[in-house]
């Protein structure tokens, strides 16, 4: 059964069954706790939290998710991926563990010929969490599992998290099992090589409070809706369903690894060696390919930095297998080719990825032709010094400083007569990694916003009425204010607090634009709007400077944009919109944006391009945009569906997200 039908037969039989399919969502969300998405339900997140409201009961998806800090495991296992989709159904308030459990069972053990997975039931296993009799139960009672094949396990295992406060519960997991040629028998608990773990069932609800580690929080009572979030791996699928050994043998990502054994030379399954740098290839390919897609580009930092690793990676792997010429012109192709029947934007945008993916290589071949040359000069110095060891410090300053790999660092210094300092080398690394974790920590810490709950308590007392796109003031009311993530009563002259209104006319940050400035007044009282966000969906926040007066919850008042503000910003926005067009004419459709800031009086457009531009290509980029500001062209904006906006070409912006009715502005006829 091919990966795509693996996909196709999950969401019909969830949408058959009442839930909503639900479309992967990008690598990339506007969440600062992540570089990429790396779990099914982050999409869903701010349902599950109770963040916001679901616009549904049920849900089904198969999300795109990339996870890397196991990246070094890659190859070496049949588990450790990169790249890799989880299917998922999700109950938000609806049903509970009677029907996630049913309903698993059900598509996993109904006949292939009847739209199910065709698993033998025999062979399937249960784990439960430690105290929680009624998943057992269901197991044993509905399901007819006997006792000897359902497992209970402690909170590392069987209770689930985020790993910060906020919504947790216990895990039922369902494994297969492989036969005593994978290993032990005993079940899960024994062995999960021959025991392998094909879907995971959470049952969320609970409230967990502060703490460390996988155990180290209380739980702080039940929530007030019970939610289900499950994850199936369609990977882990397709290697069961289709008889292979390990996920880089499945239709998906083998055609890569056997063009890369075909390009080397070297026969997949002879030599345990080859066999993890032909696995890391196909691998990191796939998933360059995948993070290209959403529109990330190779940089040496963020996103950009994790997709340059990947593909340097590759590009090495190849050139140790023995392949010298360039290999990526070779290997995406292969990979586009069997990701695009589930995926057909990476065949749609090919010309873009191939155009950044294959800059990347020439560069990195230039990357090694230095290193080699700081290599040889270290190699020498080392010998005038009498040493036989090359030290650590220069190991790690060829790698951090210039991409130069460690693997490659001892094999040349190994050539030339001297061992490499390892143990100096990886406790650098492990140092580095060790600031890395440090601030992703910070990074999850910080997703975790001081007023979360006091927005969330604001946003059930109904959606932001936003009118910023007509209207310039309004009459309003002041639903509520919050300083330093509490609620308050109220504010007095100096402070500097958040309102939440019921109607705006205030544009809040978003789409490069800045948010407007202006005044909230009423009766013998003036406030300085200094900031507008949106901190979770249909809710606007001002951030404003009481100026004189008190403020408090309930009172009327008159909200009023700055105009000469807001033109300005408007201007600047246009003025990006015109850049951009200009410099998709002149360097053609691959020329796509990929940030900008406006503000008045300035404005900012960040795009990724292989090499840099010439002077007469600035001057032809600038002389098509002035051509269209003398031309004063009509601007027109209107709303319609996101799938007719993208029919008649108006461009989805890498890092924006968009709901289904979209606003669209036409500049001169064109939709931008």
């Amino acid at each position: 059964m091919r990966s795509a039908e693996i996909k196709r037969r999950f969401t019909d039989y969830f949408e058959r069954n009442g839930h909503t399919v639900v479309p992967s969502a990008s690598l990339i969300l506007d969440d600062p706790t992540l570089l990429f998405v790396n779990a099914g339900m982050v999409p869903f997140k701010p349902y599950l939290q109770g963040i916001e409201p679901a616009p549904f009961p049920r849900a089904t998806s198969v999300q795109k998710c990339l996870r890397t800090l196991d990246i070094d495991e890659v190859g070496k296992t049949a588990r450790h991926a990169t790249f890799f989709q989880m299917a998922g159904n999700f109950s938000l308030g609806d049903y509970f563990k009677h029907g996630a459990i049913t309903s698993a069972w059900e598509l996993l053990t109904t006949a292939k010929d009847d739209g199910g997975y065709g698993f033998d039931a025999d062979r399937l296993w249960a784990t439960v969490y430690q105290d929680d009799d009624e998943a057992h139960d269901i197991w044993r009672r509905v399901i007819g599992l006997p006792d000897e094949r359902i497992q209970r396990r402690g909170m590392a295992d069987n209770f689930w998290s985020m790993g910060v406060p906020g919504p947790c519960g216990p895990c039922s997991e369902i494994f297969f099992d492989r036969g005593p040629d994978y290993g032990r028998e005993g079940g899960p608990v024994v062995d999960e090589e021959r025991y392998l773990e094909v879907w995971n069932l959470v049952f969320m609800q609970y409230e967990r409070g502060a703490g460390a580690g996988k155990e180290g929080f209380p739980i702080l009572g039940e929530l007030p809706k019970k939610n289900i979030d499950t994850g199936m791996g369609v990977e882990r699928m397709a290697y069961l369903l289709q008889g292979r050994e390990n996920l880089y043998e499945i239709d998906e990502v083998f055609p890569v690894l056997a063009r890369a054994a075909e390009l080397t030379g070297r026969a997949y399954g002879a030599d345990p060696g080859a066999d993890v740098r032909l696995r890391v290839v196909a691998d990191h390919v796939r998933s360059a390919l995948m993070i290209m897609a959403d529109g990330v580009t190779p940089a040496n930092e963020g996103r950009g930095y994790v997709l340059r690793r990947l593909l340097r990676r590759v590009v090495r792997s190849v050139r140790l297998l023995g392949y010298q010429d360039p290999s990526l012109p070779e290997l995406l192709p292969v990979s586009r080719d069997a990701m695009a029947p589930s995926y057909p934007e990476v065949d749609a945008d090919f010309e873009r990825i191939s155009t950044y993916a294959y800059a990347e290589e020439d560069a990195f071949a230039q990357t090694l032709r230095a290193g080699t040359a700081i290599l040889d000069t270290a190699v020498r110095e080392t010998r005038q010094a009498g040493g036989a060891t090359l030290s650590g410090d220069k190991a790690f300053q060829l790698h951090d400083t210039y991409g130069f790999p460690i693997d490659l660092t001892l094999e040349m210094a190994g050539e030339q007569g001297l061992a490499v300092d390892e143990d100096g080398f990886r406790r650098l690394m492990a140092e580095q990694r060790q600031r890395a974790k440090a601030d992703a920590q910070s990074r999850k810490g910080a997703g975790a916003s001081a007023g979360s709950a006091a927005y969330r308590e604001l946003r059930e007392r109904g959606a932001t009425d936003f009118i910023a796109h007509s209207a310039l003031e309004a009459e309003a009311t002041v639903l509520g204010l919050v300083r330093a993530g509490e609620l308050v009563s109220g504010a007095t002259e100096g402070e500097l607090v958040e309102l939440v209104l019921d109607v705006t006319p205030f544009y809040a940050e978003s789409g490069g634009q800045d948010s407007d400035a202006g005044t909230i007044t009423g009766d013998g009282l003036e406030l300085e709007v200094v900031d507008v966000q949106r901190p979770i969906k249909g809710l606007v926040v001002h951030t404003a400077r009481v100026v004189r007066g008190e403020v408090a919850a309930g009172r009327s008042v008159h909200a009023e944009v700055d105009r000469e503000w807001r033109l300005g910003a408007c201007q600047a926005h246009s003025g990006t919109h015109v850049v951009h067009a200009a410099l998709r004419e002149v360097l053609g459709p691959t020329a796509l944006q990929s940030g900008s800031y406006n503000r008045p009086g300035y404005l900012r457009l960040d795009f990724s391009w292989p090499q840099p531009l010439s002077a007469e290509t600035r001057s032809e980029v600038e002389e098509v945009a002035n051509l269209a500001i003398r031309a004063d062209l009509p601007v027109q904006a209107f709303y319609t569906s996101l799938p007719e906006a993208r029919r008649i070409g108006a461009l989805a912006l890498f890092g924006e997200t968009y709901d289904e009715e979209v606003r669209v502005v036409e500049i001169g006829g064109e939709a931008v």
